[in-house]
């Protein structure tokens, strides 16, 4: 049974491989996250802005709060990538 070593290149490809692995997942698991948060806060902020137009800014905000966690995801992906 022969034992093989790792060379170097192949240990840094592969490290290489894992952070951008990484990278997606975390930008992908937030999308996926946003998206399910913004499947129920989005009608219910057209539904409020058409019975009273003074909801719109509170409704633009609310819609507006979950994309921001995309954006967490994506400078997580930045850092482990650079």
């Amino acid at each position: 049974m022969a034992v093989e070593t790792m060379t170097v290149e192949v240990a840094t490809a592969s490290a290489m491989g894992l952070k951008a692995l990484g990278a997606g997942l975390a930008v992908g698991l937030t999308g996926i996250a946003t998206a399910i948060a913004e499947m129920t806060i989005g009608p219910a902020a057209v539904g409020a802005t058409a019975e009273n137009k003074d909801m719109f800014g509170m409704a633009l905000l609310f819609t507006v709060i979950p994309e921001t966690i995309v954006i967490f995801g994506l400078v997580v992906a930045l850092l482990l990538l650079f």
